[in-house]
């Protein structure tokens, strides 16, 4: 590793900036040599990501072991929006930490489970890897299109099926409230999937996990740079520029409006999108770390 270490850390959605949507792997090989330079070089990385610890282990974690990550390196994942995390070491993934209490009930994950076999198993699958939340997800071989156009009555289904258990719930705008007028759950769409999740959960829990966790091994850079590709990505940055850390959120899919926010948000070039898009920042700050190449927008 530099010494001293580059005042700069990195918090990362994984499904779009580093994981292409498509084939649901990085795809792109600099994205995970870069990911390892930069690690190697000093810079914290945080996986933040609503994923589980099973997905990062084979479609992340792996990769980055077998590029040479080094034991001073501080990688960390932060999964299910901030439920469950861990240390990544060239001996892969360390202990599991997991917050119990962010547990959805066993009662629905059972009627999610039944209502994708009965209903939606064409389009859609359970994933079984989750430890805390319920997600559903596009099978692989189903175009986005025809994923997108289904979702909606997949979550009014469970939506229904929330107020026949009496948990209350939001999905989108829509508050439905339990008969003791709680609302703890969450159902969250995003362009391949839905989570049913803690409303306590998302981004922004991850975010802190993240801090707590760099801070465990080391000093905590004051410069920041959240990578995601949806709306709610921004709640990483949010915390972070709350938190009065110099923080810019790179929107690697700038298609659904750029919000306006108090912290420099970055895009790269219009056919630059999801993991593309995601490399090229990669590649800048690797860039600037290792070579001393200022990017002025970076």
């Amino acid at each position: 590793m530099t010494s001293p270490s580059p005042d700069l850390g990195l918090l990362l959605d994984v499904d779009g900036p580093i994981a292409s949507p498509v084939t649901r792997s990085i795809a792109i090989p600099s994205i995970a040599s870069d990911l390892v330079a930069l690690a190697n070089a000093g810079v914290p990385l945080v996986f933040n990501t609503g994923r589980s610890d099973e997905f990062l282990r084979g479609e992340v974690v792996d990769p980055l072991v077998a590029g040479g990550l080094q034991p001073e390196a501080r990688v960390f994942g932060v999964c299910e929006k901030g439920a469950v995390w861990f240390r990544i070491t060239p001996d892969g993934v360390g202990d599991l930490s997991i917050d119990e209490s962010l547990l959805v009930p066993s009662e629905l994950r059972r009627g999610v489970e039944q209502l994708v076999e009965e209903h939606f198993a064409e389009s859609m699958f359970f994933d079984r890897t989750k430890r805390t939340m319920i997600s559903v997800e596009q099978r692989t071989d189903v175009d986005s299109a025809d994923y997108l156009a289904i979702q909606p009555r997949f979550d009014r289904a469970v939506l229904d099926l929330c107020r026949t258990l009496d948990l209350g719930a939001v999905w989108r705008s829509e508050r439905q409230p339990a008969s003791d007028g709680s609302v703890p759950f969450r159902l969250d769409p995003s362009i391949i999937s839905t989570d049913i999740e803690s409303v306590r959960v998302g981004k922004d829990l991850g975010a802190e996990r993240a801090v707590d966790l760099v801070a465990a091994l080391g000093a905590v850079p004051r410069r920041w740079r959240t990578v995601g590709d949806s709306r709610s990505d921004y709640a990483m940055a949010d915390w972070m520029h709350e938190q009065r850390y110099d923080v810019a959120h790179v929107d690697v899919r700038p298609a659904e409006g750029v919000p306006e926010k108090p912290y420099a948000v970055l895009v790269a070039a219009p056919e630059q999108t999801n993991d593309t898009a995601g490399a090229v920042f990669l590649r800048r700050w690797a860039a600037e770390v290792i070579d001393g190449v200022v990017s002025d927008v970076a």
